[in-house]
């Protein structure tokens, strides 16, 4: 009875949880019934309950396709450069914007850095092709002033995975310092008077103090991305990719849209599915293990 009463006195409070429920139940949880296709041939006229039972046959595909390894190496090396160099970005500028004083020019750098967040990646696909266009793209315009020759950017294979790492950087880290920010605006400034007073510089109190304050949020933030480390985001892949660079730049999302989309291999394309997320649990609870023993900090 008290539980009841609880609940009817505070409504308006989960009645706000209700929508986020009902989505995560709808298209989080109750698709995952539909896994069971990877191990059937499924047909669409059958449907799932006529489809025939072929055990594990597509994950032996899977792992026997020649070019599935090359796929996941890419997926794996974008995934890792993209940690190594994507994450740490925003936790740069968070430091830098906290330590700027005059508030107009913060909050109109902070404006600036946060507008590509809001731009589809078609928008942002289309500015980073015109700006790496070897004709009027500014970049080549810039090195044809420096005396260089002319580069195709995007028709090079081995310049593919760093403009996937910098756009998505260009893109994203605005709206990834407001978290950290965040964290930072708890911090006590006290602390960092009494630094000074003792004759801390800048560098020494970012590692004594800041970094202390933001590493459960860093630590939090870290073991989610490493969770979805081999979800990149279709997207942006597919709008830059194009034949010329498929050796580098294909990856499991392009693949699966592919193959399972566009051949209409659903089965094939549901393990390939089932395999991205076996993997991921088994990397975010491996590495939420390691960060409770080292730092303290885990997801639960």
């Amino acid at each position: 009875m008290a539980r009841k009463h609880y609940l009817w006195k505070h409504w308006p409070i989960y009645s706000m949880i209700l929508p986020g429920l009902l989505f995560f139940i709808l298209f989080r949880y109750i698709p995952i019934a539909g896994s069971i296709i990877a191990f059937q041939d499924y047909n669409v006229f059958s449907g799932v309950l006529g489809s025939k039972f072929v055990g594990f046959k597509h994950f032996v595909n899977l792992f026997m396709y020649p070019e599935f390894y090359r796929i996941l190496r890419n997926t794996i090396l974008i995934s890792l450069y993209q940690l190594v160099f994507g994450f740490p970005a925003p936790i740069v500028l968070a430091i830098l914007l906290n330590e700027v004083r005059k508030m107009v020019f913060k909050r109109t750098i902070q404006t600036v850095i946060y507008l590509p967040h809001f731009l589809s990646w078609v928008i942002v696909g289309g500015l980073v092709i015109n700006a790496l266009s070897p004709n009027y793209g500014i970049v080549n315009s810039m090195l044809s002033s420096f005396g260089f020759q002319k580069i195709f950017f995007l028709q090079e294979p081995q310049f593919f995975r760093s403009i996937i790492v910098v756009s998505g950087i260009w893109k994203e880290i605005g709206w990834g310092t407001i978290i950290y920010l965040a964290a930072l605006a708890n911090v006590n400034p006290e602390l960092y008077e009494a630094a000074e007073v003792d004759g801390a510089g800048k560098f020494r109190q970012v590692i004594s103090i800041t970094l202390p304050a933001l590493l459960p949020t860093i630590m939090v933030l870290l073991l989610l991305r490493i969770g979805n480390f081999l979800d990149l985001g279709f997207e942006q892949i597919y709008i830059l990719l194009n034949p010329l660079v498929k050796e580098t730049g294909d990856i499991i999302d392009t693949y699966i849209y592919d193959v399972g989309l566009l051949g209409s291999q659903f089965s094939y394309t549901t393990a390939i599915g089932m395999f991205k997320s076996v993997v991921g649990l088994i990397l975010i609870v491996g590495a939420n293990q390691i960060s409770k023993k080292l730092t303290g900090n885990s997801l639960y």
